[in-house]
């Protein structure tokens, strides 16, 4: 093979291989129980698999529509009315994605500029930050306050300048498991009524959310609707993360810019997997119960390690819980959880990874979005350690 042996000037200089990919690399080199990467070890419902393959069958094979199949954006767009009271166009007002993650990359793609500020909260997903540097924008980093990781809404206030472009917030939360309340939504409403600042809501995890609380999406409040671009993933909400399938809402304005650059990096996504997901979202059931299945897992985990020096965090929503480790070890987060899972056989993400600047406490993020099995063995390895020198 020849060598490159020209200049390259990095866009992402700082940037490696994701973590996620790091801590599975080695779960799977260590034959350990992964708990890092956040995708669920149980089957997809075999009724939707059949519908794939019935959709495969009647020739739903070739490209879908660029804004995706009318179907599922019609079934996106009643029940988005049912839960929120909020009104969407299909024809213009959503668009089907490759995943959440490519949702997000394009609507920043689409609408930050050279030298925009967008406020980004840490612990933030670890996509965000790089896909604003990539369109040239400046993340501009505020930390979540622990224990119940809360928004300082008068940081917020101080932080908008008139370079502000736009807010990326993301509830339920990952990699913290907290939520926003009706509360946050006025302070952000208040806070972006007088300005031109655009929302970007990251929601994929809109149906995981706990102890009887009740989603609180940008778009039941109007004012923060007509500003807002808002994700969401089928792979979160079906277990079926590999198929990398999601979809955004927004007003038509903003939705316009969206399909132009969605046009070009992606253009369309796979046409069986969106015929199949409009029928079997027909039936309500198959979401309704996801928030209490996963409810029941967050219980388990906890239960089963309270026998542990491992502290967990509060956890409203998502599938991942933060645990502190700092009765046992005084290790950097990276390297304690290397060790975990290199001489334990446990796998989990160091909640360091999600910062700008970590604040060097000692956190780990597990995923229970797994088997009652799995989630039994690793608490077993998790609880019988008790100190590592």
């Amino acid at each position: 093979m020849p060598k490159f042996n020209g200049l390259i000037t990095s866009k992402l200089p700082a940037a490696g291989t994701t973590i996620f990919s790091v801590m599975s690399a080695l779960a799977t080199e260590h034959k350990a129980i992964n708990l890092s990467q956040g995708f669920p070890d149980f089957e997809v419902s075999p009724d939707l698999i059949n519908l794939v393959h019935e959709m495969m069958k009647c020739g739903h094979n070739q490209y879908a529509p660029m804004p995706g199949v009318l179907q599922l954006r019609q079934i996106i767009a009643q029940k988005v009315k049912e839960l929120y009271s909020a009104n969407y166009n299909p024809e213009d007002e959503i668009t089907i994605t490759s995943g959440g993650t490519q949702a997000l990359f394009t609507a920043i793609a689409a609408l930050i500029r050279e030298g925009d500020e967008v406020i980004i909260f840490d612990p933030a997903y670890d996509s965000y930050a790089p896909a604003v540097k990539l369109a040239g924008g400046i993340p501009v980093s505020l930390q979540l306050k622990p224990p119940h990781f809360s928004i300082e809404w008068n940081e917020v206030k101080r932080s908008i300048r008139q370079r502000t472009r736009m807010i990326l917030i993301n509830t339920p939360h990952n990699p913290t498991g907290s939520i926003l309340t009706s509360s946050d939504m006025m302070m952000l409403e208040k806070l972006t009524k007088d300005n031109d600042i655009i929302i970007l809501s990251d929601e994929v995890y809109e149906h995981i959310i706990f102890d009887g609380y009740e989603h609180q999406s940008v778009m039941r409040f109007p004012k923060l609707a007509e500003r807002s671009m808002v994700v969401f993933s089928f792979g979160k909400t079906f277990h079926t993360t590999g198929w990398k399938t999601g979809y955004i809402l927004a007003p038509s304005a903003l939705m316009a810019e969206f399909r132009k650059v969605h046009q070009f990096n992606v253009f369309s996504v796979n046409t069986p997997l969106q015929y199949a997901l409009a029928e079997f979202m027909r039936d309500k059931n198959h979401y309704a119960g996801i928030g209490k299945m996963y409810e029941q897992k967050r219980n388990l985990f906890m239960q089963l390690m309270k026998g542990s020096k491992f502290k967990p965090l509060a956890c409203s929503g998502s599938y991942f819980l933060i645990f502190d480790y700092s009765k046992i070890s005084d290790e950097p987060d990276f390297e304690f959880a290397r060790r975990l899972t290199i001489e334990h056989g446990v796998a989990s993400i160091p909640v360091s990874s999600f910062y700008n600047k970590p604040p060097g406490k000692k956190w780990l993020r597990f995923c229970f979005a797994k088997s009652d099995e799995t989630l039994k063995a690793a608490a077993e390895r998790l609880v019988a350690i008790q100190d590592i020198a």
